[in-house]
């Protein structure tokens, strides 16, 4: 199998805390051999603390000087597009951090620029690469739990804003909504087959804001940011599918409230929630039944990039494509239009 070049596109904490360890793992499949970053001192240290051989000041630097076979894009949200783009026309595959841009608009723009230039595109919706969600996805594609028409799911953090660009709209596009909701909403989603959203009634607060609580540790950007806080705290949502299902939301970085995370997906042969991994159904006397499958416990990122790199083998199809990222950038823009509107809107 061919050994790949990868040119790393941000060097923050995304990418040094989670990418490019992976790399490490992957190296007789992978080689880093370029990483950029508009702080160039910060990607001369990433470059530097990973052995990567150079390191330049933006993409379009890297993309001139570099004979890379892939870039793996891992910036701020609203810098997703520019990069996105300038890898497309230069011919390269894609692998895109979480969520595709900042808003719906820029993503159209990625999709356009992508598919003019007919390069492999894939979104790193790292949720999916569990193994509880590959085995679950494998029975609901089955067929085993019949028909999904309702799932619930949410990703609650009493106290959990992350510090940096985060909070700033104009680098990120939004709150907990497109931060760690895009996680919960898509992993659900795909669990239920995917079906097309058509319309989502939701509501955000701003209740807590840029709070100063005591004796919690919070994600923080390598970039400390502009000091901005613009961004919301919590939203609630539901959103309906072509095919009659619907899923309900709830996502908080702050919110009075005990912390959880959960994904369920209810069908009409069955059911299942992903934290702990259980199975409901009936057994075959006729009894309520819950099943506990074991599975091994697995690096999400490197079962995402290992995917990536098995599809560039092959010529397949990414289980999470730009189509999806499109559908899901939707989602989110549908629920923060209707939280503005204050009424339901049409996806």
């Amino acid at each position: 199998m061919k050994k790949y070049k990868v040119g790393i596109i941000g060097a923050g904490n995304i990418a040094q805390s989670a990418h490019l360890p992976v790399y490490r793992k992957l190296a007789d499949r992978a080689e880093v051999v370029a990483i950029a970053d508009t702080n160039l001192a910060r990607a001369q240290d990433a470059a530097k603390a990973f052995d990567i051989p150079k390191a330049y000041n933006s993409v379009e630097e890297l993309l001139a000087s570099s004979d890379v076979d892939f870039v793996d894009i891992c910036v701020w949200n609203n810098s997703h597009a520019p990069a996105a783009i300038a890898a497309a026309k230069a011919g390269k595959p894609i692998l895109c951090e979480k969520p595709m841009s900042d808003s719906l608009a820029h993503s159209l723009e990625m999709e356009s620029e992508v598919k003019k230039a007919g390069v492999p595109f894939m979104m790193a919706m790292v949720f999916r690469f569990s193994a509880e969600s590959t085995l679950l996805h494998q029975m609901t594609e089955a067929g085993e739990l019949g028909d999904i028409y309702y799932a619930k799911t949410g990703y609650i953090r009493r106290r959990g804003t992350p510090i940096g660009w985060f909070t700033d709209m104009s680098k990120s596009g939004g709150g907990p909504v497109i931060d760690i909701g895009v996680h919960c909403i898509d992993v659900t989603w795909f669990l239920m087959g995917r079906p097309k959203p058509t319309r989502v009634s939701a509501a955000v607060s701003y209740a807590i804001g840029n709070f100063k609580t005591k004796g919690i540790s919070r994600w923080t950007a390598l970039d400390p940011g502009s000091g901005v806080f613009d961004t919301e705290d919590s939203a609630s949502a539901i959103i309906h599918f072509e095919n009659g299902a619907s899923m309900l939301v709830e996502v908080s970085w702050a919110l009075n409230a005990d912390g959880s995370h959960y994904t369920q997906i209810c069908g009409s042969k069955g059911g299942a929630i992903l934290e702990p991994f259980t199975v409901f159904t009936e057994n075959n006397l006729g009894y309520l039944a819950d099943h506990h499958p074991i599975v091994p416990k697995v690096n999400r990122f490197e079962e995402e990039i290992a995917h990536f790199i098995d599809c560039l083998d092959t010529g397949n199809k990414p289980i999470s494509p730009i189509e999806d990222g499109i559908a899901i950038q939707r989602m989110l823009a549908g629920i923060y239009d209707s939280a503005r509107l204050g009424k339901e809107v049409v996806i």
